[in-house]
């Protein structure tokens, strides 16, 4: 009998330093994406405003994080991207100085604007970066680190804001982000290797950048709109709808006949593993994060926790794909991202199934199993999508496809949580809202399925 023992390659240190200082960089944009949400009341009671005000700056946030992916693109072509990094970080920590100190609505649905456009440069940098410091032979492996600050803002941003607003008060959701820059800037200066321009001479496509954020913009408004009247067939949802579809057909028109590199070069689609994940990885945001409007619902409305008592309940999800984590990164460099992307999607299944049939009596702690089991699926889903992203891309390449990624990414996450909210709104008016949480979970779980399509034209090794 003979047996075949494989050493586990472990990833050079620097590589390791790297990964997890970026990954530092990154956690307050990630928090603070979804801290707001939760402070929503005590912010329309200090400034004597409405909701639909509040609302202008978590959308407004989300808008200028789309105008600057496009633009971040460029910074990494043109500049050295440490030093990007760097000057972004600290944009966004100045920027969350002056919405802490903010005195009237305005003024904090204008600097809400800045934070989330320094955020929209920091987001697609993180990622590339790390691809060119790991190469293909680590690449599954650091893109399982450099994700990581997209579980903690789930998991522990809700109740972080809890604990801020029930003992201090919202200023400090932003005056918290001034300690982890001022952590992060130093170890970036320290730990980060240059990342020399790929291209010193390209000049900004402002055309391009315009029609794509245009573009995103558009359609972001237009899901956002669904999502408020939970239809989509609105004057106003299909009017930004259509602006968004006819700024993408100039945008491909112009990237066709463009004598210049464009931002977001649409031969990249033509490599069949981008065009794959790509698709795959908008299933997925709707599959994952269209869930997540839901699921605070269920605790609160049908369980009858308090906000807490509900970001609490959701840490099992968290923690399944925080300890499926490791594992992954390693399987995917071993096997390849097709084989981890299925076994992922059948292991989601059985985390997400069961929802379609919770009541009011089902057992907390078998709910909990529940999450934790699609934690530990989801997880590997994303990851593997977005590592296989990258695959066989020249360096040059990098940038840009690193743009597009996070443009459907966004565009994903926003329509996923559009469409469940609008089915959800609508059965609930017709059979109760019992119903409401099942069909919009059944809708979660048919984009769940349908990941699995794309994912056959994953690398397999």
């Amino acid at each position: 009998m003979s047996f075949i023992i494989q050493k586990q390659v472990k990833l050079p240190r620097q590589t390791m330093v790297t990964a997890w200082t970026i990954m530092l960089a990154a956690i307050a944009p990630m928090l603070d994406a979804t801290m707001i949400n939760i402070a929503v009341k005590q912010l329309t009671q200090d400034f004597s405003t409405t909701i639909g005000m509040i609302q202008w700056a978590m959308t407004g946030y989300i808008l200028a994080l789309a105008l600057a992916v496009p633009i971040s693109g460029w910074l990494m072509l043109r500049f050295d991207g440490k030093k990007v990094l760097i000057l972004s970080v600290l944009a966004f920590g100045l920027t969350s100085v002056l919405v802490g100190f903010s005195w009237k609505i305005s003024l904090f649905i204008f600097f809400r604007l800045l934070q989330g456009f320094s955020a929209g440069i920091i987001t697609p940098l993180m990622s590339t970066l790390l691809v060119k410091t790991a190469g293909p032979e680590n690449i599954g492996k650091v893109i399982a680190i450099v994700t990581t600050p997209m579980i903690f803002g789930p998991i522990f941003g809700p109740v972080l804001v809890g604990l801020l607003i029930e003992f201090s008060s919202w200023q400090w959701l932003f005056f918290i982000n001034v300690g982890v820059v001022a952590l992060a800037i130093p170890l970036l200066i320290r730990n980060l290797p240059d990342f020399p321009a790929v291209d010193a001479s390209r000049k900004l496509d402002i055309i391009g950048i315009l029609l794509l954020s245009g573009m995103s913009i558009a359609m972001i408004m237009g899901i956002s709109k669904a999502a408020d009247s939970a239809s989509f067939l609105t004057p106003s949802t299909l009017l930004w709808l259509a602006i968004g579809g006819g700024l993408l057909l100039a945008y491909i028109l112009y990237d066709r006949h463009s004598p210049y590199p464009t931002v977001l070069p649409l031969r990249l689609f033509h490599h069949c593993t981008f065009k794959a994940t790509s698709i795959g990885l908008f299933l997925a945001n709707i599959a994952i994060m269209g869930p997540m409007f839901l699921l605070p619902l269920i605790f609160q409305n049908m369980l009858e926790l308090t906000t807490i008592g509900a970001a609490l309940a959701l840490i099992p999800q968290g923690l399944g794909m925080l300890v499926m984590r490791p594992y992954i990164g390693r399987m995917i460099d071993k096997v390849g991202a097709k084989r981890v992307v299925l076994v992922s999607v059948a292991l989601s299944m059985l985390g997400s199934v069961p929802l379609v049939f919770i009541t009011q009596q089902t057992s907390f702690i078998w709910l909990s199993l529940i999450l934790f089991t699609r934690g530990m699926g989801v997880g590997g889903i994303t990851i593997a999508l977005s590592s296989d992203a990258y695959t066989g891309l020249d360096e040059q390449d990098l940038p840009p496809a690193g743009v597009g990624i996070n443009v459907i990414e966004n565009l994903g996450s926003s329509f996923g949580t559009a469409l469940l909210a609008t089915v959800f709104a609508a059965t609930t008016l017709t059979a109760g809202q019992v119903a409401g949480f099942h069909a919009g979970f059944l809708v979660s779980i048919i984009a769940l399925i349908l990941v699995a399509l794309p994912a056959l034209f994953l690398t397999q090794k």
